[in-house]
C-alpha cells in the first residue's frame, strides 16, 4: 500500500515538472534551473564556443560543417550560411544582458537582398528547432537593419509564450503593433512589437536604414541591452530604451544567438546582476 502510495506520487510530481515551464519559480523536467545572475557573467569567452550548443536547421544538432558559427580574434563570427542558432548550456533569470555586434557585408538567399536579419532569444526552452525547426521558443529582441529592439513571440500562439505590451492604437503599415509608453495594454501570443520609432516606410531591402534609426552605421559596433527583472524585459539601443514588455511567458530561460542568412560579428555576451 505505502509503495504503491510512493509511485502515485512520484508519477504525479514528474508529470507537473514535465509540463510546468519557467514561470519565475517552476522548470521542465528537461530545463536547466535558471541561475539568478550575482555576478558578471563573460557568456562569450572570446576563445571558443565552450558552454554553447549548435542547431543549424536542416542539420543534425551540434553539427556544422559549413562553419556558421566560428571565433576569430576574440570575435563570434556568423556567416548567416544557414538558420539556426547557437544556444548557452545554462539558463538565467533576473539580469541584464549586453551583446555588442557589427554587420558584415555578406547576406544568403533567399534574403540575398532583404535586410541583415539576426537576433537575441531570451527565455529559450524546449527543444532545439520546436519553432519552424530552426530555434527553441523564447523571446526574441530582434537584429535587424530598421527594426533593432523589436520583439518577437517564438511561441505556440499560446500563453506559454506570451508578452504584453504598451501600444499605439494603430498598427504599422505591415500590421505590426508598436511599442508606445503611453499607449494601451495589449497581449501578444505571436508576430511582433516594433520599437518605438522605427521608420513606418520599412521596407525588407539590404541596407535599410530609417530616419530615426539609433544603430550606427554599417560595420560600427552597437550595443544590445536587455534587462530581465522578474516578468519584465526591457531593452535598449546604445543606451536608448526601445521597446519594453511585462508579464512576460516564459521569464527565464537559456540565451540563443541566431543565424539568419545575414552575416555579422558579436564581440561581447555578457550578463550582469540587476543592480549595475
Amino acid at each position: 500500500m505505502k509503495q504503491t502510495r510512493f509511485f502515485s506520487l512520484f508519477r504525479a510530481a514528474a508529470l507537473i515538472a514535465t509540463v510546468l515551464l519557467f514561470d519565475g519559480s517552476s522548470v521542465r523536467a528537461d530545463e536547466p534551473v535558471p541561475e539568478v545572475v550575482a555576478e558578471n557573467i563573460a557568456l562569450f569567452n572570446g576563445k571558443n564556443l565552450d558552454g554553447w550548443s549548435v542547431f543549424i536547421s536542416g542539420k543534425e544538432p551540434g553539427e556544422d560543417p559549413d562553419g556558421v558559427f566560428t571565433v576569430e580574434d576574440g570575435v563570434l563570427h556568423i556567416s548567416g550560411n544557414g538558420v539556426g542558432g547557437i544556444t548557452s548550456d545554462r539558463a538565467f533569470r533576473d539580469y541584464q544582458i549586453v551583446v555588442e555586434f557589427k554587420w558584415g557585408d555578406k547576406t544568403w538567399a533567399p534574403r540575398e537582398n532583404r535586410c541583415r536579419d539576426g537576433g537575441l532569444l531570451l527565455h529559450s526552452v524546449g527543444e532545439a528547432g520546436a519553432y519552424g525547426g530552426c530555434w527553441y521558443y523564447s523571446i526574441e529582441t530582434n537584429i535587424i537593419e530598421g527594426g533593432l529592439g523589436d520583439f518577437i513571440v517564438v511561441g505556440n500562439n499560446t500563453e506559454e509564450y506570451a508578452i504584453t505590451a504598451d501600444v499605439k492604437k494603430e498598427r504599422s503599415k505591415l500590421g505590426a503593433r508598436v511599442y508606445d509608453p503611453a499607449g494601451t495594454p495589449e497581449r501578444v501570443l505571436s508576430g511582433r512589437v516594433d520599437w518605438f520609432a522605427r521608420d513606418p516606410d520599412w521596407t525588407d531591402s539590404r541596407g535599410f536604414r530609417g530616419k530615426d534609426d539609433l544603430d550606427k552605421p554599417l560595420g560600427e559596433w552597437n550595443e544590445l541591452r536587455g534587462v530581465c527583472r522578474g516578468d519584465a524585459l526591457d531593452v535598449y539601443v546604445n543606451g536608448t530604451l526601445v521597446n519594453r514588455a511585462y508579464d512576460v511567458k516564459p521569464s527565464a530561460g537559456r540565451v540563443q544567438i541566431q543565424t539568419e542568412l545575414a552575416e555579422y560579428f558579436i564581440r561581447r555576451v555578457e550578463l550582469r546582476p540587476l543592480e549595475e
